[in-house]
C-alpha cells in the first residue's frame, strides 16, 4: 500500500473577471481539479463569483470552490493570473503597459514569498510581454512560467480550416506562432490534414478557387476574432477559458501534449531573451522542452518579427 500523503489538485486562479470567473466554471465541469481557489482585489466580484459557481456543485463533479488568500499559493499545482488592468480614458498604451507590469510583478512577488510549488500560466494581456515580466520577478527555470500565447489562436485557425476544407477539427493539425497579436503567423508548412500536409491536400480536395488568397483570408479572419467578438459583445471569454483548461489537464495529468504556450527563448530558432509561442512539450513541470521544428525561410522571417515587435514592447516599458 502507497503510503504517501495524497495532495489535492490545487488550482489558484488570481483575477475573478470575465475571463478568470468563466475559465473557473469550466475547470469545475472537467473535474480535473479538487480545490479551485480565486483571489481578487475585488472581494465583492470574488465573493459573487464564488457563491454563484457554488450554486452549481450538484452538477460539478466533486470540487471545493472557494475565496482565497496569498498563502493560497503555497501549495498550489497551477496559479492561473488573468488579473490586469484596464485602460483609463486618455491613458497611453505604454502606461497601460507599464501598469500591468507592475501589477504582474507583485502578484509574481506574492507567490514566489510563499514559496510555491506551481506551474504559473499568465494569460493577461499583453500576455508575451506580461510572460517575460512574470518569468524575470520570478527567478525560476523558464519552464515553471509560461503564458497562454496562441493556443486559443492555433484553436481559431483550426476551426477556420475546418470550416473551409469542411473537415472535421480534430482531423486538423494547424498552429499560429509568433506574438499573441498583431505579428502572429500561420506556420503552414506545419499545417496537416489526416496526417497530409496542406499543401498536398489541396489539390485533391478541388474546393478552393484560388488557394493562396484564401489562405491570406484565414490567417486575417485568425487576428482579427477577437476584435469582432470584442466589438459584438465586449470581451472575449468562452473560448479562452475552454483553452485554459487543456492547458491546466496537460500539467495536472502530465500529458506531455504539444502546445503553442508562449515561452521564453534560449537560443531556438535564432532568438534570445524573449517569450513568444512556438510548440512546446508541456509536461507537470511546465515546460519541458520546446519542439525546434524545421520552419521555412519565411516563417523564421516572421518568427523574427514578432521577436523584435515585443522586444520594442519591452524597451519602452523600461523607458517609460
Amino acid at each position: 500500500m502507497n503510503n504517501k500523503q495524497w495532495a489535492a489538485r490545487k488550482v489558484v486562479v488570481v483575477g475573478a473577471g470575465d475571463v478568470g470567473s468563466t475559465f473557473a466554471y469550466a475547470l469545475a465541469q472537467s473535474g480535473l481539479a479538487d480545490e479551485i481557489v480565486l483571489i481578487d482585489q475585488n472581494r465583492d466580484l470574488m465573493n459573487g463569483q464564488i457563491l454563484d459557481l457554488s450554486h452549481g456543485f450538484t452538477f460539478f463533479p466533486t470540487v471545493q470552490i472557494h475565496a482565497g488568500e496569498i498563502t493560497d499559493y503555497s501549495d498550489a499545482h497551477i496559479i492561473v493570473i488573468t488579473a490586469g488592468s484596464k485602460q483609463r480614458p486618455g491613458e497611453s498604451r505604454i502606461n497601460l503597459l507599464q501598469r500591468n507590469a507592475l501589477i504582474m510583478e507583485q502578484i509574481v512577488g506574492d507567490i514566489v514569498d510563499q514559496n510555491s510549488p506551481a506551474v504559473i500560466v499568465v494569460v493577461s494581456n499583453p500576455v508575451d510581454i506580461l510572460t517575460y515580466v512574470a518569468l524575470k520577478k520570478s527567478g525560476w527555470a523558464r519552464g515553471r512560467v509560461i503564458g497562454s500565447g496562441t493556443v486559443l489562436d492555433s484553436a481559431r485557425f483550426r476551426y477556420l480550416l475546418s470550416q473551409h476544407c469542411k473537415v472535421d477539427v480534430h482531423n486538423i493539425h494547424a498552429y499560429i506562432l509568433g506574438e499573441h497579436g498583431d505579428s502572429e503567423f500561420a506556420a503552414w508548412s506545419l499545417t496537416h490534414i489526416a496526417g497530409m500536409a496542406i499543401n498536398e491536400y489541396c489539390p485533391r480536395c478541388c474546393g478552393c478557387v484560388d488557394w493562396e488568397k484564401d489562405r491570406g483570408k484565414i490567417v486575417q479572419a485568425v487576428r482579427d476574432s477577437a476584435y469582432h467578438i470584442i466589438n459584438y459583445k465586449g470581451a472575449t471569454y468562452f473560448a479562452i477559458g475552454l483553452a485554459l483548461v487543456e492547458i491546466v489537464r496537460t500539467i495536472l495529468r502530465n500529458q506531455r501534449s504539444v502546445l503553442t504556450v508562449s515561452t521564453l527563448l534560449e537560443g531556438e530558432h535564432g532568438l534570445k531573451d524573449v517569450c513568444l509561442s512556438v510548440p512546446s512539450l508541456i509536461t507537470q513541470e511546465g515546460v519541458e522542452h520546446i519542439m525546434e521544428c524545421a520552419l521555412l525561410p519565411e516563417e523564421l522571417e516572421s518568427l523574427s518579427g514578432s521577436s523584435s515587435v515585443l522586444r520594442s514592447a519591452l524597451a519602452e516599458i523600461k523607458q517609460a
